[in-house]
């Protein structure tokens, strides 16, 4: 563990806090600290843009976004999900001017941004954060390719699974908020069939689904039946950026009612 143990501190006080920050050392992230300022992610929100300049950079604390390849017929397919194990833009620090994906809010939460020129300014001041962030783009790469392997290797409901499970580990709570379409669009299949695996799942106990609302049920028997691709990409993240939600207490990883229903 390069950068020692995680300043405990700050998420203890502040809830639920971006493992990529939380991994620096406290003079470091001191570089970053009087830049960040926390703002909403709204569901359907653009961050960025394919080809678009970097201007800010952002590190969700709940929430999540999806990194879409897109075609010239505007069709869209999630190369990698991100939460609050992640960073939107970190290859600006090293220098990085435009982006590869479009960044768009798949479920609304709380993020710390930062102007993509002070993020340069401290990465400049810190070989912390610069191998940081070199460290992380390993492993979002390590997503990309690990989800195409998925997609092409493996079946829809183990992929469903591997992609609740991703998703569960970026919300407080245990209902997800998503519709068939998104749903569809995620995993790069028609609606039909995303209902035809989830009602599936709910059959066998694992989830309850209706109406665009997922609760996970058995999060440990969706771990039993997701592909292995689930466990390679927390495996290559916990490597970099140690202290998973469900290693640092219960109260970082789920607020309110375990049974909570939304209707």
């Amino acid at each position: 563990m390069p950068y020692g143990t995680p300043p405990l501190a700050r998420q203890l006080e502040h809830g639920p806090f971006n493992r990529f920050l939380a991994t620096l050392p406290p003079h470091d992230f001191s570089l970053l600290a009087p830049h960040l300022r926390t703002i909403p992610l709204e569901r359907g929100a653009m961050l960025h843009d394919v080809g678009e300049g970097i201007e800010h950079v952002y590190f969700p604390h709940s929430g999540m976004i999806s990194l879409l390849a897109v075609m010239q017929n505007g069709a869209t397919v999630e190369t990698a999900t991100i939460g609050r194990a992640g960073v939107i833009g970190a290859s600006a620090g090293l220098g990085a001017r435009s982006t590869i994906a479009q960044a768009i809010v798949q479920l609304p939460g709380t993020a710390a941004r930062i102007s993509a020129s002070q993020f340069q300014a401290a990465a400049a001041q810190s070989q912390a954060l610069r191998d940081l962030i070199v460290r992380y783009n390993d492993v979002l790469l390590a997503q990309v390719q690990q989800s195409v392997a998925c997609n092409a290797l493996h079946g829809l409901e183990a992929r469903l699974c591997r992609w609740l499970l991703q998703t569960h580990d970026c919300i407080d709570g245990t209902v997800i908020l998503l519709t068939q379409e998104v749903l569809g669009q995620m995993l790069g299949v028609r609606r039909t069939t995303v209902t035809i695996a989830a009602r599936l799942l709910q059959r066998a106990g694992l989830i309850r689904y209706r109406r665009g609302h997922i609760q996970v049920l058995d999060r440990a028997a969706l771990e039993d039946i997701s592909c292995e691709c689930y466990a390679v990409i927390q495996q290559n993240a916990d490597k970099v950026l140690p202290g998973r939600p469900s290693l640092l207490g219960p109260h970082l990883f789920c607020s309110g009612r375990p049974d909570e229903v939304i209707e």
